[in-house]
């Protein structure tokens, strides 16, 4: 597994180009967020989407999400109207995670399967944020929470000491807070909370 040693707040370009790279060739990368670390990949990258299922021991029913710059690419994943699309812009970059319906352009393994929806969320870490800008595209996003547990992992060393023969990246930024980001479903109509988080979203369900 390749380390990355980044800069929380100013993350070295070369740095972040060579963890960019690692996702453009179809490898699995574990990265900071503004809530914790999480795993990412490309969108088409299937080694490493394999990869995680096996590491999570996730099954076909699990809701992927996607992590985007900004509000500008949402429409290509995902459908919006235009109240939904007010509701979104004023709450982010925030550690909230919106289910919105799928597009047909979002691969069918990551729609979730019976209700065709994605999870889309944009977030404020300068890390993060580095590493959308170098992929120019959304990246694949999934909690670090691993089998029989119900604890994201925080501390960078013990990840590696964990994960170092089933991951091929890591971006080291120290130890994060673990908070898990706010769930929102916003495919009903009306905003529907289902994981209370770090977001805050009660304007939204007014």
């Amino acid at each position: 597994m390749q380390t990355f040693y980044i800069h929380p707040d100013n993350p070295q370009p070369r740095l972040i180009e060579q963890a960019a790279d690692l996702l453009r060739n179809d490898k699995l990368l574990i990265y900071p967020t503004d809530t914790s670390y999480a795993f990412g990949c490309r969108l088409g990258a299937k080694d490493a989407l394999e990869k995680l299922k096996l590491i999570r021991e996730l099954d076909d029913k699990h809701q992927f999400t996607l992590l985007c710059r900004d509000l500008s690419e949402i429409a290509t994943y995902a459908t919006v109207d235009n109240q939904q699309f007010k509701q979104l812009k004023s709450h982010t970059p925030a550690p909230i995670t919106f289910i919105l319906n799928a597009t047909k352009d979002v691969p069918k393994k990551l729609a979730h399967p019976k209700k065709k929806t994605i999870g889309i969320r944009v977030p404020s870490n300068p890390i993060a944020q580095a590493l959308l800008e170098a992929m120019d595209e959304p990246i694949l996003t999934s909690s670090l929470i691993l089998p029989n547990s119900d604890n994201i992992l925080d501390d960078p060393f013990e990840i590696e000491d964990l994960l170092s023969n089933q991951v091929d990246g890591l971006i080291n930024a120290g130890i994060k807070t673990t908070k898990l980001t706010t769930i929102v479903d916003m495919t009903s109509g009306h905003p529907e909370v289902i994981r209370e988080g770090a977001g805050e979203v009660e304007s939204l369900l007014l």
